[in-house]
This record gives C-alpha cells, sequence and structure tokens, in this order.
C-alpha cells in the first residue's frame, strides 16, 4: 500500500465553497481504481486543505495524478494553488499489528 498526502491552498474560493465542491466531487473518488480511501482536511485559518489517500500500490496513485481525473479536479483547477504532494510506503507487518 502507499499513502499520498497532498496539500494545497485556496485562491477565489471560499471554505464554505470548497466544502460545497468537495460534497459534490467525493463520490466520484470511489470510482477511482485501486484507492482504498480518501480522508479530506482543512485548516481554515492557514487556508491548507488536501487529503490522504491510501491506494492499493505507487501504480494506482501515479494513474490518478496522470489521469484526467486529477487534472479536471485539481491540477488545472484555478482554485488550487500551491499543490504539493508527498507518498509514502506502507510497512505492511508493523501495520498489521496496529490496525
Amino acid at each position: 500500500m502507499v499513502i499520498q498526502v497532498v496539500n494545497f491552498n485556496l485562491e477565489g474560493i471560499t471554505h464554505d465553497q470548497y466544502l460545497e465542491a468537495a460534497k459534490e466531487v467525493a463520490p466520484a473518488f470511489k470510482e477511482l481504481s485501486g484507492l482504498k480511501s480518501k480522508v479530506w482536511l482543512s485548516d481554515e485559518e492557514k487556508n491548507v486543505y488536501g487529503g490522504v489517500y491510501t491506494w492499493d500500490d505507487n501504480q494506482s496513485m501515479q494513474d490518478y495524478l496522470n489521469g484526467p481525473f486529477y487534472a479536471e479536479v485539481l491540477g488545472d483547477n484555478p482554485s488550487f494553488v500551491n499543490i504539493t504532494y508527498k507518498s509514502y510506503e506502507v510497512l505492511d507487518e508493523p501495520t498489521s499489528i496496529t490496525t
């Protein structure tokens, strides 16, 4: 498994507008191949938003990052700026003890 942590800032939209858009697009994430879960994040005061994604594998994450859905929802969206992400391989053995 792979964990991906994404952060970005909002530009030109409010927290409430973002929340409404997120609720609207959230069901589409359930259709992404290889995505086990997505947790939506916000720090309204600091204007930091993002998500924690759990992927089956690195290829699933790369397919998302290079696909049209990512470009449409996040990558090419002018309301989201300073987009960064970091990914981590999950250590399966110790994780299985704590989950």
